[in-house]
């Protein structure tokens, strides 16, 4: 699959879990966001307005702002104080008498007295106020890495630029007179009237504000470009084939079991992302391990007694390869591994299962060669409470009964072996377009 089939389906597939609240939005997050970013940026939303601040139209906002502010749109309005003795102001003698007659009649040092103040808070200065925090509070969190080589980073908000935002929010005479909108502002109304206003620093406030909105609540369009551009996804299409991969996975389980998810939000510590209940629990896992199910894939140290598994590793690699390829020139080692386990728990057996699921996105012969490895060593060294799952016995045993393991790959261009001729081999390889109709007969065997 290419990367635009990729976005549109993951796209899709956002809209469909992450969007309706089924699926763990920090496990998305922890996906998305570019390498070397804390977990702050695991939450969600903040993710979303690290994009939203990255965005080409947003940096030119924040270009012309200054020159824009001097023309800052204020209302006139007239306050009434009641002066002792003093005159502060215009007097308005109606008032200031009937305020006499009420109070006391005889008392001449009362006055009313009129001073027009010009008011900063209206409809469209909120809006600018909040698109304002919006910006600022994204940059407050990512300030640490504004002064590193990110290349996401580099190319827009450089230090001249980030400077000048802050002297607007912290020292503009103008901004600093407009209110904190409160939680709820700015309101719909607000918007539109900043959308209508005849001052383009207002207009295109509110259109940030409502491609913010847009983006937050998953507008497909919105989405897209979100995955699509670099800021967030890596510059290979490995995170988009690796999410792909799993929102297979929880829609082919959906489908057997005709139960729906569980999603559980990703905190330290525990990688669990979906499971399923009814006659057959089923725990899907999306990391190198789970530790809060005692699951681990430690290897075991070569002078112990069980080194051969290694060994023994090797040898079904090549005889797994083997019989996957035809003729193929072997190539350089790519892609990032990614792991998906599956943990199969019948409510009439105190057995469990488990399936191993290993990510390539590649079609380099090398790169699958290096993947049929990795699953195989999964499966091999895969241990609950430090004891090994598979291999109490002959050699074989060591990576299952042949259904606890799967590679998944890109598209390859030449023929390969189906399911049907891989029944013997000790794992499963299945190609990206092969996941919508195979996954299933491959699961099901497990599941």
């Amino acid at each position: 699959m290419n990367k635009e089939e990729l976005l549109d389906q993951v796209t899709e597939d956002i809209l469909a879990y992450v969007m309706h609240g089924a699926f763990p939005e920090r496990e998305l997050a922890r996906s998305l966001k570019p390498q070397g970013l804390d977990e702050r940026f695991e939450e969600y939303e903040l993710l979303l307005d690290l994009h939203f601040v990255l965005l080409p139209e947003v940096i030119e906002f924040v270009e012309h702002l200054p020159k824009r502010l001097r023309n800052i749109r204020t209302e006139t309005q007239s306050v009434s104080r009641v002066r002792r003795g003093t005159v502060d102001g215009k007097i308005n003698w109606n008032a200031t008498l009937k305020r006499r007659y009420s109070e006391n009649p005889g008392d001449s040092s009362l006055f009313v007295c009129e001073n027009r103040t010009e008011d900063y808070d209206s409809s469209e200065n909120l809006v600018l106020k909040r698109l304002l925090a919006i910006v600022y509070s994204t940059l407050r969190e990512a300030d640490e890495y504004l002064h590193r080589n990110y290349d996401w980073v580099a190319s827009t908000w450089n230090e001249p630029l980030v400077n000048r935002l802050r002297r607007v929010v912290e020292r503009n005479v103008h901004v600093r007179r407009i209110r904190d909108p409160k939680a709820y502002e700015p309101t719909d109304r607000m918007v539109n009237d900043a959308l209508e206003s005849r001052q383009a620093l207002y207009r295109d406030a509110a259109s940030l504000l409502e491609t913010r909105r847009r983006l937050h609540d998953g507008h497909p369009d919105e989405l897209r470009r979100l995955l699509d551009e670099t800021a967030i996804t890596p510059d290979d299409e490995d995170t988009l084939f690796e999410l792909f991969v799993l929102f297979r996975f929880v829609a082919t389980l959906e489908q057997l079991t005709e139960e729906n998810a569980k999603f559980n939000t990703i905190r330290s510590g525990r990688q669990e992302v979906a499971r399923i209940e009814g006659k057959t629990e089923l725990v899907l896992y999306h990391d190198s391990s789970a530790p809060d199910r005692d699951l681990s894939f430690l290897a075991v140290p070569e002078e112990n007694e069980d080194a051969s598994r290694t060994e023994k590793v090797q040898t079904m690699a090549r005889s797994v390869a083997n019989q996957y390829f035809t003729e193929r020139t072997f190539t350089d080692h790519t892609g990032r591994p990614d792991l998906i386990v599956l943990e199969v728990n019948p409510a009439d057996s105190d057995e469990r299962e488990y399936l191993i699921t290993e990510v390539k996105n590649s079609t380099r012969t090398d790169t699958i060669r290096q993947g049929i490895k990795e699953t195989l060593e999964y499966l091999a060294f895969l241990q609950v409470n430090d004891q090994f799952v598979f291999g109490d016995g002959t050699d074989e045993e060591y990576f299952g009964n042949g259904s606890n393991g799967i590679l998944v790959i890109q598209d390859l261009p030449e023929e390969t072996a189906g399911l049907s001729e891989q029944s013997k081999s000790a794992i499963t390889i299945l190609q990206a377009s092969e996941l919508e109709h195979k996954l299933g007969d491959v699961l099901d065997e497990i599941v």
